[in-house]
């Protein structure tokens, strides 16, 4: 099984906080991926650090042999989720959170996230939780 690990697991990992190593070796680099919108909200991180050279070396370190998986393929699924979810009165407000999760629905992945809440009523969606706040 492959994992999809979402940006508040990446970022816990980033500032020491997780030893994601640790995880990744018991599952496999090979099954954990990390979608191109968590790619694009660390840059954001990194930029608005107080050191965005250091920080934006830290996030090319971090995605050295992850594979990013593009979200051009669970387009349709978003769409469908956007409106079930609003049609039922539980829509996802954070676009990125609900691309997100899409794309680990449409690619057979287990999100990886400690945001279980913004993502449980996604059709389809398994999770784990690799970091519990204290």
């Amino acid at each position: 099984m492959g994992y999809l690990l979402d940006t508040s697991i990446c970022v816990f990992f980033l500032r020491g906080k997780l030893n994601l190593d640790k995880m990744v070796k018991q599952v496999g680099l090979e099954n954990c991926y990390i979608s191109e919108i968590t790619v694009a909200e660390l840059r954001f991180g990194a930029e608005n650090s107080d050191d965005p050279v250091k920080s934006n070396k830290a996030v090319d370190v971090f995605l050295r042999g992850l594979t990013i998986l593009p979200i051009f393929g669970s387009i349709k699924r978003y769409a469908i989720e956007k409106v079930r979810l609003r049609k039922i009165g539980k829509p996802i407000n954070d676009e990125f959170d609900l691309l997100i999760g899409v794309t680990a629905v449409e690619n057979q992945l287990i999100l990886v996230t400690d945001n279980v809440k913004d993502f449980k009523l996604l059709d389809g969606i398994k999770m784990e939780n690799w970091f519990e706040r204290n």
